[in-house]
């Protein structure tokens, strides 16, 4: 193979369908005799309905039904939360609306209003009475302070409720230098450009079902599950998913309740969430708290790590974003522990938002290893490699690549922290005061439980099509399989087109924990090199070819004609000699768990602030993130995936914030006129590159993934600018005008 298309900027191949509407997303699927349906929400966050008036609704024209939880059926099977790496059954919380009157969080579906017309349903649901008993609630973490508990399990039951190694008291008490800190983060909702929605449409016994989510498969199975029928009854699509950040990644209750409307309706349904409802449909980042200790050498050597978190959960499930694993794994220290502490409250279960658990565990580590650096008299950077981990510290085990030492060094080249003053408050332009910060950024990299599929399909016009159950929630995964596919079959990148996004083709795990490249492309990437071996070996084999009989190691293949020491033909010409007008192959990608080697993805994230001292107003000026993702795959679209990363970690540290009004139980400012994120006036210059290391160790395309880790480290980095330039630390997030005032 002498083609080089894989880590090439190619521009995304859906770009035009794109740009010019052509793109048709789940809320824009129109079917014949479709209907709308619209959820009506608890006004309430404990209690239970005591009464539901339909009379106002039905009179409005164009409503044609009011649902209840006494219309629908009940769910063949109780959900449990379950995570969608594997692309099965992926319940995002283990509870199921509209199956009694108990009110377990405001915003839960109470009602279902259809009508002819959006408009109509709309306007139904507005109409609706609904009658309450109100119980006593806890929806902020000082209500339930005193309830408290430490789980043996969270996340799905897949990470420790508590962890630790060595002796974390000895550890500090031979400390000379310690650093204590809480931190507290506001909740957050992702957000996403479109907003969740499901078109169902039965058929004979057969369900369609159009979904905006992170795999066709995991709707499929989860649907499937709460019915109570077979999987192969159940047809997914997923065309174009417009961003998601976590809210897309679970299955939450509106595609089955769009199944179940359109079954009792007997026509198709729409099902479209509103922006409100983003906030109450699909899980949130949950306000926590959290506890960091540091212990050190006076030279700034880490003798003991203790972290500890406290947020709140549902009522039924014990979920905590992990956010501790990180400080355990990140820097070599003997001495570690940490905790999660939980309440039950009246939320729904919360879930992954871009970054999970390391974009919030990370600020609080890399904010204390900062002032443990100041205490230290060490250059951040410096404490930072002294403490560097050579082997994993959980396992023992080496690193199947890293790349970390070298992040940090392009990353201060490219911020210029050779001229920082060490000293904070020293750099003032005018009113501003100006200050540069730097923090790690670390993400797991997750074995996938189970074999992914994709089918690469020749024709004899020497066109390819690769097909996979793959979603493209927007990264470009479209384009980076093509890619994958014309080098491994050696075709131009114009001759490939690649199929996904509907569960009638080979099975392929959600898009998850930045998985998708590892997932389809390692799938991909057996079909398509597995098929190039088949036809070369059907070439040497053929006594009418002139590759007959050359050894099929000495043939190479470009732009579609494979050559050998004997000569040349193409595919189609040795396809249209035998007759054959297509082949194909199937290619399964298994996870191979690598007992000696540890795995996690690298980098390095640096921002200068400027702060006016008067107004406490903080500007970020630049921002710049080296990471080592192992194999690029595709600069352009790698970039724009980091870049973005980038600016959410600004919008966490300085703007997002969702605010829970504990008097009536409910989110205060459910809209994007009131939940802050960042516009193009607050991005400043935003530097991204790559140091690409070479991986043998953790799949055959060498990929670690990158829709993650260019988040983590951002927060930090930013609040450890703004102590830099004003002197102090802060210890709550988003940092506010207030909180520097």
């Amino acid at each position: 193979m002498t083609t080089t298309l894989i880590g090439q900027p190619v521009t995304r191949v859906d770009g035009r369908a794109k740009v010019t509407g052509a793109a048709k997303y789940t809320a824009e699927v129109s079917l014949p005799g479709m209907r709308h349906a619209v959820i009506a929400g608890s006004a309430i966050p404990a209690g239970r309905v005591t009464g539901i008036d339909k009379s106002r609704a039905m009179a409005e024209p164009g409503v044609l039904a009011v649902l209840t939880c006494e219309d629908l059926p009940k769910v063949a099977a109780q959900p449990v939360l379950t995570l969608s790496l594997a692309g099965t059954v992926a319940h995002g919380q283990s509870f199921f609306p509209m199956q009694d009157p108990v009110i377990h969080y405001a915003g839960q579906p109470v009602a279902i209003v259809v009508g002819e017309t959006l408009d109509a349903a709309t306007r139904g649901a507005e109409l609706l009475d609904v009658t309450y008993e109100r119980a006593a609630s806890i929806t902020v973490i000082d209500e339930g302070r005193d309830r408290t508990y430490v789980p043996e399990r969270i996340l799905a039951g897949l990470a420790p409720g508590q962890m630790g190694r060595g002796d974390v008291d000895a550890g500090l008490a031979a400390a000379a230098l310690t650093v204590e800190a809480t931190f507290t983060f506001a909740a957050n909702h992702q957000n996403p450009l479109e907003m969740s929605a499901s078109v169902a449409s039965w058929d004979d016994g057969q369900l369609t079902l159009w979904d905006a989510t992170h795999g066709p498969t995991a709707t499929q199975m989860t649907v499937a599950n709460l019915l109570g029928i077979p999987a192969s009854r159940i047809r997914v699509i997923t065309r174009f998913v417009g961003g998601s950040f976590g809210a897309k990644a679970m299955i939450w209750a509106h595609p089955t309740l769009a199944a179940m409307t359109a079954q009792i309706m007997r026509r198709p349904i729409k099902l479209a969430l509103t922006r409100e409802q983003m906030f109450t449909g699909c899980g949130l980042r949950e306000d926590n708290e959290q506890t960091i200790t540091l212990g050190a050498t006076a030279d700034g050597r880490l003798t003991a790590i203790r972290h500890e978190k406290v947020s709140i959960t549902s009522a039924y499930d014990d979920w905590a974003e992990p956010a501790l694993g990180g400080s355990g794994e990140l820097y070599a220290c003997d001495n570690f522990a940490a905790a999660y502490h939980l309440i039950k409250g009246n939320t729904m279960t919360p879930t992954f938002m871009r970054g999970p658990g390391e974009t919030a565990g990370l600020a609080v580590l890399e904010c204390a290893m900062d002032e443990l650096a100041e205490r230290a008299g060490l250059d951040p950077i410096e404490l930072r490699l002294r403490n560097h981990a050579d082997v994993d510290p959980v396992s023992g085990r080496p690193w199947s690549s890293k790349g970390l030492k070298e992040c940090y060094a392009r990353g201060a080249e490219l911020i210029g922290w050779a001229d920082r003053d060490p000293r904070p408050g020293m750099r003032r332009e005018g009113d501003w005061l100006i200050g540069m910060g730097m923090a790690t950024a670390i993400y797991p990299v997750y074995p996938l439980m189970n074999p992914q599929r994709a089918r690469a399909r020749l024709y004899a016009d020497g066109t390819a099509v690769i097909q996979t159950a793959a979603s493209d929630i927007g990264t470009g995964a479209a384009t980076v399989l093509t890619q994958i596919a014309a080098e491994g079959l050696g075709l131009p990148l114009e001759m490939v087109r690649v199929e996904y996004g509907d569960t009638s083709l080979p099975f392929l795990a959600a898009s998850v924990g930045s998985t998708g490249s590892t997932a389809g492309g390692n799938a991909v990437h057996l079909a398509a090199t597995g098929l190039r071996e088949q036809l070369v070996a059907q070439a040497v084999q053929d006594e009418g070819s002139p590759l007959h009989g050359a050894d099929p190691e000495l043939v190479d293949v470009v732009d579609g004609v494979m050559t050998g020491p004997s000569g040349s033909e193409s595919y189609g010409e040795m396809l249209s000699r035998n007759f054959v007008p297509e082949t194909e192959y199937l290619g399964s990608y298994q996870h191979h768990v690598d007992e000696e080697h540890a795995l996690l993805n690298f980098g390095a994230q640096f921002a200068e602030v400027a702060v006016d001292a008067a107004l406490g107003v903080v500007r970020v000026r630049r921002m710049a993130g080296v990471f080592a993702p192992g194999r690029v795959l595709n600069q352009k679209t790698a970039r724009s995936q980091l870049m973005g990363g980038m600016i959410w970690g600004l919008s966490q540290a300085l703007l997002e914030a969702t605010h829970m009004d504990p008097r009536y139980g409910r989110w205060a400012n459910p809209s994007l006129g009131d939940y802050l994120v960042p516009v193009n006036a607050d991005v400043p210059e935003v530097m991204v590159e790559t140091v690409e290391v070479d991986d043998p160790f953790i799949n055959p395309l060498g990929v670690k993934g990158i829709g993650e880790i260019g988040m983590v480290g951002m927060a930090g980095a930013i609040a450890n600018a703004v102590h830099h330039a004003t002197g102090r630390r802060v210890r709550s997030f988003p940092i506010t005008i207030e909180s520097l005032l």
